[in-house]
């Protein structure tokens, strides 16, 4: 699995597939295996990149708090070690500000995709999505705001899957803190700073992230476009992947019109 290093930070990255990047940044807390329902449905005609967030996997954990402003300069690092001078930038939650932040200080963004997130972070309480990996009934727990009711029921193999990977990649809680800060501190300023082509995914039940804030984020955008799905919360990308998926590559491909 390759590395990048930035400021003696190692970041592991995993890449699969030809063609333009595609870099899936995920949220506080949750490892790469938030992104299984998406990384096979753009490789190939694209470079599927799926980075760790310093602070999960087998990423280093520095001590925080972290920024988002750091956390940009990550991708970064992860990009220009992948040979990537431009990618199609996916975010969910914290992911999704890194994204933002990227797109307004930096020509690394060609597109971006931004799920569950939010123009500022002072109205976020992340906690309950959050459970510590040593902690299976906590980590159980912790995905009710971020899975509905009627999913969890229904596909309890998935939910046991999740909760074994969350025991293996997500954050400690030490780690886990740092990446929080950077959502409560982040505002991302004058929107129409970001001119990039925006899709904006929101769950329309997400309790963490509200639905309002994907909406307004959107409106705010010079070229953002807006799409919930009923019924889904936080990890939409889970809950309504066959959807998400296909919204993700009709944008893409859109792109080379």
């Amino acid at each position: 699995m390759p590395t990048a290093t930035t400021n003696g930070v190692e970041l592991y990255y995993d890449a699969d597939g030809d063609g333009e990047t595609v870099v899936f940044v995920g949220d506080a807390g949750y490892g790469a295996w938030q992104w299984g329902w998406q990384h096979a449905a753009v490789a190939g005609p694209y470079e599927s990149l799926v980075m760790d967030l310093r602070g999960t996997g087998r990423s280093d954990a520095p001590t925080g708090p972290y920024s988002v402003e750091t956390l940009v300069s990550d991708l970064e690092a992860v990009l220009a070690d992948a040979g990537a001078r431009k990618a199609h930038v996916v975010g969910l939650g914290l992911g999704g500000m890194v994204g933002l932040e990227a797109a307004r200080t930096t020509a690394r963004v060609r597109s971006l995709t931004l799920v569950g997130t939010a123009a500022a972070g002072a109205d976020i309480d992340a906690d309950p999505l959050y459970g510590a990996p040593h902690d299976p009934t906590a980590l159980r727990e912790s995905l009710t705001p971020a899975l509905s009711d009627e999913f969890r029921a229904e596909q309890p193999d998935v939910v046991d899957q999740i909760v074994e990977w969350r025991g293996m990649e997500d954050a400690a809680p030490d780690a886990w803190a740092a990446q929080n800060a950077a959502i409560a501190d982040f505002d991302a300023g004058p929107l129409y700073e970001v001119t990039v082509p925006t899709l904006v995914l929101h769950g329309s039940d997400d309790p963490i992230w509200p639905v309002d804030g994907g909406r307004e984020l959107a409106d705010g955008l010079p070229k953002g476009t807006f799409e919930s799905f009923d019924g889904a919360r936080h990890l939409v990308t889970v809950e309504r992947s066959r959807l998400v998926n296909d919204a993700v590559v009709e944008f893409l491909e859109s792109l080379d019109d």
